[in-house]
This record gives C-alpha cells, sequence and structure tokens, in this order.
C-alpha cells in the first residue's frame, strides 16, 4: 500500500498554528537509512518499532529502506498497521489475557501477529484460549536481560516450563529482550558492553530452550542504544529499535546521535516575556512537549526540551527550563544575566522550535505532524493515540 503525504495549505512556517509538531523529513530519511545499513551489516534483519510515530507514511518509508515486519506496543497500532498491508507484527507487550480475543480476531484477518508472555500463567492462558477457539498466537518469551522491566531470567528455572507449555499448544516462537538499562549507560563502552549482554543473555535463553529439546527460531533484541553501539550479533536473528526514526534529546545525551540530528521538534510561538526573570513565554507547555524529563539524569539536563530557532538552527543554552500547561517558559541556563533583553532577542509573534527529551512522549501529545523540507511545508502525516 502506498502511502501519500496529505497537501496542506500552509505554506511556510510563520502560517501555521502553534503549537504543532514537525517532522523535517531529510532529517528522518538520513536517520532511517543509517540504521537499516547498520543492522543489514550486522546480518541480522531490522524489525522497527512503530510505537515512536505511529504513523503509515513514516513506517513506508522503513519498509522502502529495507525492514522487515514491524513491532509495535498496542493491538490498536497492530490493527491500523495490519489494515494499512503491514501484516508481520509483533506485539511486544506482556499479553493480557483479555486481550487474547482481539489478538486472535487480527490473526483470523489475515496478520501474521506475534505476542509475548513471560509467565507460566498468561502461557497457559493462550494454550487454553488455542485448545478452545483454534486459533494460534505464536509467541515469544520476554527475556530479561538487565534487570530493568519485564521478562524472565535466562537462567530462570520458569523459562523452560514457559517454553514446554507453550510449545505443547504448538505456540512457541522464539524469545525476545528490550535492554531498557542501555538508556542510563554512559559513554561508548558501557553501551558496547550493554548490547552485548542484551545479545548473550537472550541467546542463552534460546540455548537452554533448544537444549530442553523445544524450537527457537526467532531471537529478537533491541533498543535505538544497542542497535547503534552492538559490535557482532552471533545467535540474533532480528532488531528492534524505534526511537531512532526521529531522535531525542536523550539519544544525543547518550552519543547516538547530535542535536542537529533529531528530526522530532515542536513549533511554538512567543507569547510574552518576564524581563526581570529572563523568561520568554511560548504557548508550547507541557501539553505540547509532554512531561518527561528524560535528560535530567544525564549530565546534561535539558529541561523539557532544547531551542532552535524557526529554521532548526539549535540557540545555544537556551532551553524550556519550566512547563506549564500551555505555556513554554525559556530561559538561558546563565539566568536573567546572560539572557539580556528577552524582549529584543525574541519579540512576540517568534516562532521557535523545541527539541524534545524523549520523541514517544512528545509526539503522542499531537495527533498529526506537519511535514518540513528546509524551511517548506511540504504536507501533513497523520498519526493515531490510544489503545
Amino acid at each position: 500500500m502506498v502511502m501519500t503525504t496529505t497537501t496542506m495549505t500552509a505554506a511556510t512556517l510563520a502560517d501555521l498554528d502553534t503549537p504543532c509538531a514537525l517532522v523535517d523529513e531529510a532529517r528522518m530519511q538520513r536517520a532511517i537509512v543509517a540504521m537499516q545499513r547498520r543492522i543489514d551489516a550486522l546480518g541480522v534483519a531490522l524489525r522497527p518499532h512503530v510505537k515512536t510515530a505511529k504513523c503509515l507514511e513514516v513506517a513506508q518509508r522503513q519498509r522502502e529502506a529495507g525492514a522487515r515486519g514491524i513491532t509495535v506496543s498496542t493491538l490498536k497500532e497492530a490493527a491500523e498497521f495490519s489494515a494499512a498491508g503491514f501484516d508481520d507484527i509483533l506485539y511486544a507487550v506482556g499479553l493480557a489475557p483479555q486481550k487474547i480475543g482481539a489478538a486472535a480476531t487480527l490473526v483470523r484477518q489475515g496478520c501474521r501477529l506475534k505476542v509475548v508472555v513471560d509467565n507460566v500463567a498468561a502461557a497457559e492462558a493462550l494454550a487454553e484460549a488455542a485448545r478452545r477457539d483454534g486459533v494460534r498466537l505464536p509467541t515469544l518469551i520476554e527475556v530479561d536481560s538487565d534487570g530493568h522491566r519485564a521478562g524472565v531470567p535466562p537462567d530462570s528455572p520458569l523459562l523452560v516450563p514457559i517454553g514446554q507449555r507453550l510449545h505443547d499448544a504448538g505456540l512457541l516462537a522464539g524469545v525476545m529482550t528490550h535492554c531498557g538499562a542501555s538508556y542510563e549507560c554512559r559513554g561508548v563502552r558501557e553501551l558496547e558492553a550493554m548490547a552485548e549482554q542484551e545479545r548473550a543473555r537472550c541467546v542463552a535463553a534460546a540455548e537452554r530452550l533448544r537444549g530442553a529439546g523445544l524450537p527457537c527460531p526467532i531471537v529478537s533484541v533491541g533498543s535505538t542504544p544497542t542497535a547503534t553501539f552492538a559490535r557482532a550479533l552471533p545467535g540474533v536473528t532480528e532488531v528492534r529499535a524505534g526511537v531512532y526514526v526521529f531522535q531525542d534529546l536523550v539519544m544525543a545525551g547518550l552519543g547516538v546521535c547530535a542535536p542537529e540530528d533529531i528530526a522530532l521538534s515542536v513549533l511554538a510561538t512567543v507569547i510574552g516575556h518576564q524581563r526581570d526573570k529572563g523568561w520568554v513565554l511560548t504557548d508550547g507547555g507541557w501539553m505540547a512537549m509532554s512531561r518527561d524529563r528524560g535528560t535530567q539524569m544525564q549530565p546534561r539536563d535539558q529541561g523539557y526540551g532544547l531551542v532552535c530557532d524557526e529554521h532548526g538552527a539549535v540557540l545555544e543554552d537556551w532551553v524550556v527550563l519550566q512547563a506549564n500547561q500551555e505555556h513554554g517558559i525559556v530561559e538561558h541556563r546563565g539566568g536573567a544575566a546572560a539572557a539580556g533583553d528577552v524582549a529584543a532577542r525574541f519579540p512576540i509573534g517568534t516562532r521557535l522550535r523545541v527539541l524534545p527529551n524523549h520523541a514517544c512522549a512528545t509526539a503522542a501529545q499531537h495527533d498529526g505532524y506537519v511535514v518540513v523540507d528546509g524551511g517548506a511545508v511540504v504536507g501533513r502525516w497523520p498519526r493515531f493515540n490510544g489503545w
């Protein structure tokens, strides 16, 4: 299915209502191509996580670059993408028993949907549904490779029993892991080591299952940091990464990208000043940026976002340091003395772009993206939210 850009009547940024989410198409396309080439060079498939953009046009560009299948975080995403012709989908969140029926419906409609569990009870619920309804949902066991979130440790005594229950019902498809702890790394060596830890522990789980006589065709790993810094992936069949498509300030803080590589930004308008405080007030509050403060634990805290001029050039040391629901408060890192005459520098009506801490969270505040190419507005891509 070919995706098309919706033409907009606005010809320039000055014509847009604010706040709104912008996507720099050239930056995005460079990121898509770079990640695809990297994973191709490692000899495995790239199954991008589409939860970042939740946008058919973006996923189409990833597929055209060579992606094989997609990863989703909600069944709504699975339904939307399946209806648009993306039929190889991994729902990479532990499946609640109440959602088995909805997942089975997608399979009946022709979607090659795979699901995830990390406990015996969930495996038994899937097995029972397969026996009762005759619909089999291929299932991956989630492996805990970093103690960060969900999953069963690769050496857990529960791993093989989970696998056995799934196999007995004809459901066992493999193992998967997500190394969220990679977001806490500092420096290239730590990131390379975390990527290897992710790979080694997921492969170890696969080998345990095989050693018990169980099939394990899929070994799926991934996060944008580990995908970027993995040096080799023996034993892995696919990599999942998501935020790379837009990048964000957390990724920049990790060294995954530079701020100038970030494709997503929020366009805001200057609506006021507090001269004595050195504040510039915009209409881009946390409802536009999200409350995510993911850079707060990094060496350089970017507040609610790093400020750029209307054309996307970073304004050094200007950040959204405070945010109310509809107001963003732009300040200079050096305080009021360093800010100078903010009313003269940023007159009422000035347009500013703000780079996000977490692209997924900021994108979720908007119902679509204004697509820009340089200074020109070239279209609008809708996105969807909800579960």
